[in-house]
């Protein structure tokens, strides 16, 4: 048996996650049986979605955390004992499972064998797993874009949004993003590429379609959700005709406990034939093969960037995710759980 530590959820928010929601515990898990293996955790990862996740009344596409039980969530680990032939002691894997634990015994299957000589551990839960996941496929299956469009990304300094920039620039779009302070507004510009970012917290509606409109008088072609609130509603302003809209999230009103007042101007999709989709990244696991083949060099030859707030030890995990929510994050937040061996 190996001893592990957990971090459990004590309640579900109501409204901003704090610490006293979490709690945690130390465990023996039982050595793998066939076709199982046991995953010494390096890096884990705090995503957004998460938060719905501690919602237990509200319907969803994934079941609510349980009071008392530890979370779950995306890991990159290394195996120390494994009874399945795909996997060897000390490979690195990396899978949607065996967050918030210091150890994790599940099935192989849930496992992918990663290559840390292609890019740093912590990258396969950034832009090389999910989050990257998510802005390849919002744009090239819902936005579908073409040279010398708009688009236009929420959220843009995060890890979902900033990856969909630099694909938008990848694909020959002008790129406009939003991000919640100055030196996130300087990155987008100057290293990711982007042609013009806005600190959404300097704006209203009205300034922020104007913004918009300079850049693009003709409308945004493509939008990528990540926020939602006021932004959507400029964006509703300024959309083109046969605009696309990719649904990522809106973290924006994730904790707020009545949902926000709706656009004013939902109109617009009818009038200029908008098409709107929100998709949940997991339906697309076929595609992985599609996207690390396309996502993957570019990485290599520099031209995508990325960046990580590391949080050192499975201990700062609460506080990794609750900056999530107040916009602490600087590209993928992910926490540092162990060396490998």
């Amino acid at each position: 048996m190996t001893e592990t530590r957990q971090i459990t959820l004590e309640d579900y928010p109501a409204g901003m996650p704090a610490p006293e929601h979490f709690g945690h515990r130390t465990v023996d898990l039982p050595d793998p049986q066939d076709g199982e293996v046991l995953i010494r955790v390096l890096w884990m990862s705090v995503d957004p979605y998460m938060r719905g996740r501690m919602r237990p009344n509200v319907k969803s596409y994934i079941p609510p955390f349980q009071k008392g039980e530890p979370l779950d969530g995306g890991a990159v680990g290394q195996v120390i004992k494994s009874k399945d032939p795909k996997f060897a002691e000390g490979d690195f894997v990396v899978g949607f499972a065996g967050g918030w634990r210091d150890h994790h015994v599940g099935p192989a299957s849930a496992y992918t064998k990663v290559d840390p000589n292609l890019a740093p551990l912590s990258a396969y839960l950034g832009v090389l797993g999910m989050p990257g996941l998510t802005a390849w496929v919002g744009l090239s299956q819902i936005i579908k874009p073409k040279e010398g469009e708009v688009l236009y990304v929420s959220g843009a300094a995060g890890a979902v949004g900033s990856l969909a920039c630099q694909l938008g620039k990848h694909y020959g779009m002008t790129v406009m993003g939003s991000a919640g302070s100055a030196e996130k507004v300087e990155w987008l510009e100057k290293e990711a590429g982007v042609d013009k970012a806005f600190n959404y917290k300097e704006h209203d509606v009205v300034s922020l379609t104007k913004a918009i409109s300079e850049i693009a008088p003709k409308g945004v072609d493509g939008y990528f959700e990540n926020v939602g609130g006021m932004q959507l509603e400029a964006i509703l302003n300024t959309v083109a005709f046969g605009g696309r809209m990719a649904f990522c999230g809106m973290i924006s009103g994730y904790n707020n406990d009545k949902p926000e007042p709706g656009p004013s101007n939902l109109i617009n999709i009818v009038g200029r034939g908008v098409m709107i989709q929100g998709f949940i990244v997991s339906n697309y696991m076929n595609l992985v093969p599609q996207f690390a083949a396309e996502v993957a060099p570019l990485l290599a030859a520099g031209k995508v960037k990325f960046e990580e707030t590391i949080y050192e030890g499975l201990d700062k995990a609460p506080d990794a995710f609750i900056g999530l929510f107040r916009g602490e994050n600087f590209g993928k937040a992910v926490v540092k759980i162990a060396e490998p061996a």
